[in-house]
């Protein structure tokens, strides 16, 4: 019975949540804490600062964390496949559709439409983060910094994922 409730707690805010872990947090409180009462409002409060401590998605963290306290490691597989489901599901079905669609003129045009919308996201964030890092450690450490990320990806072609460890490393030991 208790993994029949842990898929309910997790899946129904997976639904309702829309706009991913941040909306769905309350919605899974109420479930944890009000519904089930699993936990306390003050436990869930430490859940929920833990889970913000680490990297990746709040509610699977939550969800894999309190699943295994109240089911073990089945618990835990049943919380987080229950939190990512409903995205899941959805991909599927209008993965499907796009699919045997994909050959049509109006889902090309679609597709068309979406990437300059995704350019400019993309655009304002990196904006939002040259910004910050501006106001943070000044013109010219950021300047190099760019200047340096550009080189060493593009030219020399570094992976990426090495430069943001040199850029955390050059950050904590010499700022």
């Amino acid at each position: 019975m208790i993994y029949f409730q842990l898929f309910l707690a997790f899946f129904i805010p997976g639904i309702l949540g829309y706009g991913g872990g941040p909306a769905s947090i309350p919605l899974i409180e109420n479930e944890v804490v009000k519904r089930y009462e699993w936990m306390t409002v003050q436990e869930f409060g430490e859940v929920l600062a833990l889970g913000n401590s680490l990297p990746g998605p709040i509610a699977t963290k939550m969800a894999g964390y309190i699943g295994f306290e109240m089911g073990g490691v089945l618990g835990s597989f049943v919380s987080v496949f229950a939190t990512v489901a409903p995205s899941l599901i959805l991909i599927i079905l209008v993965g499907g559709i796009l699919l045997k669609y994909k050959k049509s003129p109006k889902v090309k045009r679609l597709s068309l439409f979406v990437q300059p919308v995704i350019a400019i996201l993309l655009g304002v964030m990196a904006w939002q983060f040259f910004s910050e890092s501006y106001a943070g450690i000044g013109i010219w450490q950021t300047a190099i910094i760019v200047i340096l990320s550009y080189l060493l990806i593009e030219r020399w072609k570094i992976h990426p994922a090495l430069i943001i460890a040199g850029a955390l490393l050059y950050g904590g030991f010499f700022l």
